[in-house]
């Protein structure tokens, strides 16, 4: 056993505590405390979430444009998007989690049935400002729920209830929901094309729709997610009423519920709902291989907040474990926590595991020291690596 001398450290962000970069070089700090002269290949994965417009203006020479925006609960937020470089016809990506997202959203307010994508819509609004002739969105890290109601509102739709009157912000007043008129749709969006990077296990309606697998993470209690789910039924079939879409394409089609079903509200406007890897990755958008990174590494090393039954299903550690498997180099992931049906990632090509926490501790104070933590459990965990290819060098030498 020999100490691995080129590793790719490849990580999604830990949601409201570090992005991609900052976990990657969480990572890189600590390997290098235990081999110091090892080769890191670091790339932080944009998968969407928070601080995909950044990693992307970064690999693309562009530039990240600031904006304000009203935020989840109501109030205005500052955020941003970008406008790529070298990447052909002008590209902006709009960030959900930027303008959306759990972060955004204090503690004390976390209602999915209130909460409003309408900053999204803001952003693509300001997007359209720039010039671009497409818009590519992130979908990933949201704090919603409301089908995309407050972006198609931003943009200029009206949702009305059976009196003709405008129905408040959130999902939970989309049961109520009785007309939709996209007359007033901002006339710049016939120019422009629009994609979603999405996880296409997410989907709108049904027992794994999204207001039951991740209305409980946003913040509602089981009635609330029955309100939600309730909510989002008639969402797509007022959607299907309006557009002439086929009613099932926007209830399970692939990514529809992605970031509380922002999917859906924006395909029924026209946007094309892409596997967020496919868009994000294969398509060279963040100007990286990822391939051949994988390639010409000794060890993978990635990271997710929570690794649990859910990362199979679409989730960075096991893209990047598939990728590896298939190149046959063997794949380590850090995780913020291990949850239920966390083994189940093994059979997905993630040779170890290893959880951040080494003692019990609230989650604020895990969120807070999030980078420190992660620094120091790499440190440890190498140094059990160290340890290993001691002994086996000890082993071999004594046969």
């Amino acid at each position: 056993m020999s100490i691995p001398q080129r590793i790719l450290v490849a990580p999604s962000g830990f949601k409201e505590s570090l992005d991609a970069a900052e976990v990657a070089a969480a990572i890189s700090a600590g390997i290098r405390r235990v081999i110091p002269g090892v080769r890191i290949n670091a790339v932080p994965m944009a998968d969407g979430g928070e601080g995909t417009a950044k990693a992307l203006a970064g690999a693309t020479g562009g530039r990240i444009i600031p904006a304000r925006v009203t935020g989840p609960v109501g109030q205005p937020v500052d955020s941003h998007f970008a406008v790529l470089g070298r990447v052909g016809r002008p590209t902006a990506v709009v960030e959900m989690a930027a303008a959306a997202g759990l972060r955004l959203v204090p503690a004390d307010l976390r209602n999915p049935g209130l909460t409003t994508t309408r900053g999204v819509g803001e952003l693509i609004l300001a997007a359209l400002d720039q010039g671009v002739e497409r818009i590519v969105v992130g979908c990933g890290d949201s704090g919603t729920s409301d089908g995309g109601a407050g972006a198609l509102r931003a943009l200029g739709a009206r949702i009305t209830g059976t009196d003709g009157q405008e129905l408040p912000e959130g999902g939970a007043a989309l049961a109520d929901a009785a007309g939709i008129d996209l007359s007033g749709l901002d006339p710049r969006l016939s120019g422009c094309s629009i994609e979603l990077a999405v996880n296409p296990y997410n989907v709108l309606c049904g027992s794994q729709g999204v207001a039951r697998v991740f209305g409980p993470q946003k913040g509602a209690t089981p009635e609330q997610v029955e309100v939600l789910s309730s909510g989002l039924d008639r969402w797509a079939a007022l959607l299907a009423e309006a557009t002439g879409l086929p009613e099932e394409s926007l209830r399970t089609g692939t990514g529809t519920g992605a970031s509380g079903g922002l999917g859906a509200g924006l395909a029924a406007i026209g946007a094309r709902l892409v596997p967020r890897f496919e868009l994000l990755l294969d398509s060279g958008l963040a100007g990286i291989d990822l391939d051949n990174a994988i390639g010409a590494a000794d060890l993978v090393v990635t990271a997710e907040g929570a690794i649990d039954f859910q990362t199979p299903r679409g989730k960075v550690p096991a893209e990047v474990a598939r990728r590896s498997q298939a190149a046959g180099v063997p794949v380590l992931a850090f995780a913020g926590s291990i949850g239920k049906d966390a083994a189940d990632v093994h059979a997905a090509g993630i040779d170890a595991i290893a959880g951040i926490i080494p003692i019990p501790m609230d989650l604020d104070r895990a969120v807070a020291e999030g980078a420190t933590l992660l620094r120091e459990a790499t440190e440890r965990t190498f140094r059990v690596l160290l340890l290993g290819s001691a002994i086996s060098s000890r082993l071999g030498a004594a046969a």
